[in-house]
């Protein structure tokens, strides 16, 4: 079953504030116990439309991006016609369409961000995601983030991962297992081969977990931390289940990301790639 929690989309309009949205209680202590949680309502729908147009841009390729951070996630294909990717990648698109930097979402997940894990939290990446209709194949790995990425003295994390469609059970809605942000992270592997072959990496369920879906409506998001794990099934539905994500960590911990050369762009060096944390577990 689908967990719905919280104030309906309805009732939480008064907790858009301009560049804030406001955090109540009840959402912090979720977070913090089970590693994610379901912010409603965190965009109008009127407020949409500039993250609508630029992500037409992008999927039009009407804007340059540079070698793999535009790939399909399922196999690591790029440079080729995206029309047969399962599940289109963006990386870093503030960094291809500067216009988008600055923009309402990125402004109220800074907001979410600080009331969720303290002062200090800057952008550190962001992403699209987009898993194209009738794709059962638009399967996105069981991992954790951190796996990803590498080790740093402060891990805080807030990825606000923001519903541009709704988000469904049939589309391939985010799953996550609550509370694994408390213990170490799990040994990963390269889905194909190597990480130059794929970027994605995948760990395994254990006996008797179970996974958490958690559908959303367009203008929600979901914002998790960097130990939960978490994944998403394919697309059996007719349409497309679009996903913005802006990725918060402290401004110590991004600074020591980039002096390393680790900057979330799948064209960063192999050997930067193969030093992140899941391969070392």
């Amino acid at each position: 079953m689908s967990a719905k929690t919280g104030p309906s989309t309805a009732d939480t309009a008064d907790r858009r504030r301009g560049d804030e949205y406001v955090v109540i209680p009840e959402e912090l202590e979720r977070f913090r116990r089970d590693g994610y949680v379901h912010l409603r309502g965190v965009m109008s729908q009127s407020e949409m439309k500039v993250i609508d147009d630029a992500y037409e841009a992008f999927l039009q390729r009407q804007i340059h991006v540079e070698g793999r951070d535009f790939n399909d996630m399922t196999t690591g294909e790029f440079g080729t016609d995206p029309a047969s990717y399962a599940i289109v990648n963006v990386m870093l698109p503030r960094r291809y369409l500067p216009s988008l930097q600055g923009n309402l979402f990125e402004r109220r997940a800074a907001s979410i961000a600080r009331q969720l894990c303290g002062d200090g939290m800057v952008i550190d990446f962001d992403q699209l995601l987009a898993k194209q209709p009738f794709r059962d194949d638009a399967v996105f790995a069981w991992h954790q983030d951190q796996a990803y990425w590498i080790d740093t003295p402060d891990r805080r994390t807030a990825t606000c991962w923001l519903a541009v469609d709704d988000s469904t059970i049939a589309n391939g809605c985010m799953q996550f297992l609550p509370g694994t942000q408390h213990e170490p992270v799990r040994p990963h592997r390269p889905l194909h081969g190597d990480r130059e072959a794929s970027h994605t990496l995948v760990t395994d369920l254990r006996p008797g977990e179970k996974t958490t879906p958690v559908e959303i409506e367009r203008g929600d998001i979901t914002v998790h931390c960097e130990g939960v794990l978490h994944g998403s099934g394919g697309n059996t539905s007719a349409s497309r289940r679009r996903a913005y994500i802006v990725a918060f960590r402290s401004s110590d911990t991004v600074q020591e990301e980039r002096r390393l050369g680790f900057t979330h762009s799948h064209n960063d060096a192999k050997d930067v790639k193969e030093a992140v944390d899941g391969l070392h577990a």
